[in-house]
This record gives C-alpha cells, sequence and structure tokens, in this order.
C-alpha cells in the first residue's frame, strides 16, 4: 500500500522528535492547528520554547528544506506561534525560537539536519 504525503509527513515529524529528544529536549505538543497555520513540534530546550517545523525531502535540489522556508512560511509560523502564545497565556513569559529539522529521504533511511534560529 502507497503511503501518502501525510504519511511520510508524520513518519518525518516523529523521527524528527527522537533525534531532539536524543539532544536533550522535551517534547510539549505536537501538530498544533490554528486558523493562521499549523505548528509541528512544540518542545522544550532548557528555558526556551522552540516552535519545530519539520520538512522531509528526497534530495537536497532547489534549496533544500532550509529554502522552502519563504518569507510566506515565516509569516505563517509566526502567526501560529503567537496564537499558540496568547492561548496558553505565555506571551512575554518565556523566550522563544524557530528551528527546523530537515530530514532527507534516503530510500531505507532517514537522516536529518537540526538548524537553530532559522529565522
Amino acid at each position: 500500500m502507497k503511503r501518502t504525503s501525510r504519511d511520510l509527513g508524520f513518519e518525518a515529524e516523529i523521527f524528527a522528535a527522537n533525534l531532539l529528544k536524543e539532544k536533550g529536549l522535551t517534547l510539549v505538543e505536537q501538530n498544533v492547528n490554528f486558523r493562521v497555520g499549523e505548528l509541528d513540534l512544540i518542545m522544550m530546550d532548557g528555558e526556551y520554547l522552540v516552535f519545530v517545523e519539520v520538512r522531509r525531502r528526497k534530495a537536497d535540489r532547489f534549496g533544500g528544506a532550509l529554502g522552502s522556508i519563504t518569507p510566506t512560511k515565516q509569516k505563517r509560523l509566526t502567526r501560529a506561534a503567537l496564537a499558540y502564545l496568547q492561548q496558553r497565556r505565555l506571551m512575554d513569559k518565556i523566550p522563544c525560537r524557530f528551528d527546523l529539522v530537515a530530514v532527507l529521504d534516503k530510500g531505507d533511511q532517514l537522516e536529518a539536519e537540526w538548524i537553530k534560529n532559522i529565522f
């Protein structure tokens, strides 16, 4: 049975969450949706609340995963993060950052690169 892009994305998010847990981060929430956008992973890294965008690619062409974080995508992520902070009453109470986990699909295995402070 062929896996859907949704299945592949979810698999990449689990892979990324496990990688970041190994690096000492703690998973807070996954796949949080707001009208203004979606947050793939929300994690704690020490005192920082980290909004993690997960991108899965088969190749690193066309700028790769980092190149796919366009100004429009940045705006969507920022709006979703602000909605999250407002809903949880965390505005001005916790330092935050945006990270990227670029998951490269090598066919039989996944590889990942974690990039902190993508914007």
